[in-house]
């Protein structure tokens, strides 16, 4: 039974990091139909390529057990992440294309680095200490990259700029692998998902709290704007 449990929680889990993955996608509809980034931020989609890169490393047999389901939704999330950031690119001012772009080599950069030197830690205990460590890191600032945009938020009194969808899927995303990860005892998948929990709460309560005073300005673009 409590397997069973273990494989209906990371059922929901991977169900729900599926519709992380594709919220943006109005958000990008949008972007491509006004040929334009506005005030959206690349930061989420650079934060989530670098946690689904080292996650998936840090699922593989090479460095824990078990765990493979996890590489195998992390890889689908990187892909994903490399399209967005890649139309990010395309659509956005001349200044921010080269920070992107400068962002998107430093990710490839340091996953290569954490590939080659945790492959040069024999002893597997600290081989997975090492790559899960820095996957809760990751995964950490993934959860809090969309934090970034409160100032904004506060600013126009608008959430325009901050997706709901993308906020309630991580935060149901991060809730199912909490459980997933306290059940399978894994530290390095419950403890970042347990910040990332209340990062979503805080987020959702921003997004309430100025839902109401968005200017019918705000409201008619997001029409056409998570998943």
């Amino acid at each position: 039974m409590y397997s069973n449990l273990l494989s209906i929680d990371f059922l929901w889990g991977n169900i729900f990091a599926f519709g992380l993955f594709v919220s943006p996608v109005p958000t990008f509809r949008r972007i491509i139909r006004n040929h334009s980034t506005e005030e959206f931020s690349g930061l989420p989609y650079v934060y989530a390529l670098l946690n689904c890169l080292i996650t998936m490393w840090y699922g593989t047999p090479l460095v824990s057990a078990d765990n493979i389901l996890v590489t195998t939704v992390n890889s689908i999330g990187a892909a994903f992440q490399l399209v967005y950031i890649i139309l990010f690119i395309t659509y956005t001012e001349k200044d921010k294309k080269v920070r992107m772009l400068g962002l998107l080599l430093a990710v490839i950069g340091i996953f290569s680095i954490i590939v080659a030197v945790s492959l040069q830690i024999v002893n597997p205990f600290s081989r997975q200490m090492f790559v899960g460590l820095l996957s809760c890191a990751a995964l950490i600032s993934m959860f809090a990259s969309p934090l970034f945009i409160i100032n904004l938020v506060i600013q126009t009194k608008s959430v325009e700029f901050m997706p709901f969808y993308l906020s309630l899927s991580a935060f149901l995303m991060s809730t199912s692998f909490l459980a997933y990860g306290i059940m399978n005892w894994d530290p390095f998948i419950y403890v970042p998902n347990g910040i990332g929990t209340i990062l979503g709460i805080v987020q959702l309560a921003l997004y309430f709290n100025y839902k109401e005073t968005s200017g019918e300005e705000s409201r008619d673009p997001l029409i056409v704007s998570y998943a």
